[in-house]
């Protein structure tokens, strides 16, 4: 494994999500009762963790490929990788963006890398990742790819 890297949701909207989540147990137990406070409660603080888990990117690249998510590139198709500030970021994901572009984003995170793909066969021109490591990763990418 040469890299690894994993964008997970950041404490203060997990916390935002956990408040929405505790209103509807609060309408729930001033409706049902004590006892379906409770289970709505469990169920709810279940669910934040499940969506604490599933929002999560996985970023890898071993000695063959570069995995983001379920998407997977092999390297011979991999160009150069630049490091993107929040700014450039901000545009590539907006209004700078190609349609036809791999998006391995979230929206909490602000920074990011772009990987030009030099493939004939497909009509992706470029990746954009976030990534909380955008320069360490761009590295690793010029270093294997280059």
């Amino acid at each position: 494994m040469h890299y690894r890297e994993v964008v997970r949701m950041p404490v203060w909207l997990l916390a935002l999500i956990y408040f929405f989540l505790l209103s509807l147990v609060l309408s729930i137990w001033a409706a049902l009762g004590d006892g379906a406070g409770l289970i709505s409660l469990f169920c709810t603080s279940a669910l934040l963790l499940l969506i604490a888990i599933k929002s999560a990117m996985v970023i890898e690249i071993d000695s063959k490929e570069l995995r983001v998510g379920r998407a997977h590139i092999p390297f011979e198709f991999l160009g150069s990788a630049e490091d993107l500030s929040s700014e450039e970021m901000r545009k590539l994901r907006t209004r700078d963006a190609d349609p036809a572009a791999y998006l391995g984003i979230r929206f909490w995170a602000s920074s990011g890398i772009k990987i030009l793909v030099n493939d004939s066969r497909d009509s992706t021109p470029y990746w954009v990742i976030s990534s909380k490591n955008g320069d360490a990763l761009a590295k690793v990418l010029n270093s294997i790819t280059i």
